[in-house]
């Protein structure tokens, strides 16, 4: 008999860190963009490992076995996150560390005057670790354009930037400051166009959209688990030819076979088995019936569907606050459930610490994703993020609009 899909009130009671109180009040969190809390299923996967199976890798002894079986166990699930091979997923401490290790190696195969094209909508992880290839090797960066009005990038100035010149596109999958989805279809066609390699930065899509990198298209993809339930940790998919060819930075005597080849030094092992966990547990969401990539499939179109609610709910309510301003796609257009805004009159930091002492945990600032808030017109005052979860409940997001609410009024009388 298959098991039907978790409640909310299932979900949330998998997170012990919604048992907090402060201030006397029950914590919402609300800075999921940021880094998610954890299932209980995750904690106990890394506490299993290290109390139980504890090792270096490829010894002749069971623990170290084990520890073999598991980091292969845990490639698998990540492959079938991704719908890749496990020959092609490396892990890494988190998706900025494996950049900018995976730029160094490209970088090494590039001449002067060879160009990689970014754009202004992305977190500066996807940003400077091809930047420092122009300082380094003489690479020449293009930036493709975001429009402020709608929070999307400019395709068609992107398209104007990429030729004959170019090696790579590098691109967000979603923006974690705005929760716009870009098209990435668009941009590994125009990627392919040239003959240039797509690296796509998806750390914010990956929780909201189960991805598909053949589908995609992409060449090079990153991630890091603690934007999806899991621990502190990072996945990088590259197509196992490019795996197999890079000259990767690496110790002359560790392994020199895909995937291994680009991993450094002792991985976080207990992290690795988190990894596994928490692609478990999103696939449990929907039931239990099929492979792991149709138990992941049938989740994620469950999580949309209340995502799109809870967004919904949101944007109107934000939007009937006087002094509230939104940014990015409304809701009815691709989007995450990552909704960002500014309060007339008072700083992103003086909200988000009013919002903490209601036990209302929301992030501020520009969340490196300097150059789109920027073109925002907002750096100075910083936007407030709004990220909504898996186990955000409908009561959560109604004590946030009412606490808004009454921050707006505080400033009005303030100022």
């Amino acid at each position: 008999m298959t098991r039907p899909p978790l409640s909310i009130d299932d979900i949330r009671a998998q997170f012990p860190a919604l048992d907090r109180i402060y201030n006397g009040k029950a914590v919402a969190y609300f800075d999921g963009p940021g880094g998610t809390q954890v299932p209980r299923s995750v904690v106990e996967a890394m506490t299993a490992y290290l109390f139980e199976h504890n090792a270096n890798t490829h010894w002749a002894y069971p623990t170290s076995a084990e520890t073999d079986a598991l980091i292969e166990d845990a490639r698998q699930a990540a492959a079938d996150f991704l719908n890749a091979s496990a020959m092609e997923i490396v892990f890494g401490s988190n998706m900025t560390t494996l950049t900018f290790h995976l730029a160094h190696a490209l970088g090494r195969t590039w001449r002067v005057g060879d160009e990689v094209v970014i754009t202004e909508l992305d977190h500066h992880a996807n940003v400077a670790p091809w930047c420092a290839l122009e300082t380094d090797r003489g690479m020449v960066i293009r930036t493709a354009r975001m429009k402020p009005e709608t929070g999307q990038i400019d395709y068609d100035h992107l398209a104007q930037l990429v030729g004959s010149k170019t090696r790579l596109v590098a691109i967000g999958g979603a923006s974690n400051a705005i929760g716009t989805i870009n098209d990435l279809d668009r941009a590994g066609s125009i990627a392919r166009s040239a003959g240039a390699l797509l690296f796509v930065d998806a750390v914010h899509l990956a929780p909201h959209e189960l991805i598909d990198v053949q589908k995609i298209g992409c060449d090079f993809l990153a991630c890091s688990s603690y934007k999806f339930y899991g621990p502190h940790a990072g996945i990088l998919f590259a197509k196992r030819d490019l795996l197999e060819g890079l000259p990767f930075a690496k110790l002359a005597p560790a392994p020199n076979d895909a995937p291994e080849r680009a991993e450094t030094g002792t991985q976080n092992h207990e992290g690795i088995a988190g990894i596994r966990s928490a692609i478990d547990f999103l696939g449990s969401i929907a039931g239990d019936g099929g492979s792991r990539r149709d138990r992941l499939s049938a989740s994620f179109a469950t999580l949309g569907d209340r995502s799109e609610a809870l967004v919904e709910t949101l944007w109107r309510g934000l939007s009937s606050i006087r002094g509230v301003r939104l940014y990015g796609p409304p809701p009815g257009h691709r989007r995450t459930p990552t909704v960002s805004i500014t309060l007339d009159g008072l700083p992103s930091e003086i909200v988000a610490r009013r919002l903490a002492a209601d036990a209302l945990f929301a992030s501020n600032g520009d969340f490196y994703a300097a150059t789109a808030v920027e073109r925002l017109g907002v750096a100075a005052e910083g936007l407030l993020r709004i990220g909504c979860a898996c186990c955000t409940s409908d009561g959560e997001i109604q004590r946030l609009l009412e606490a808004l609410e009454a921050i707006a009024e505080w400033g009005r009388k303030a100022g």
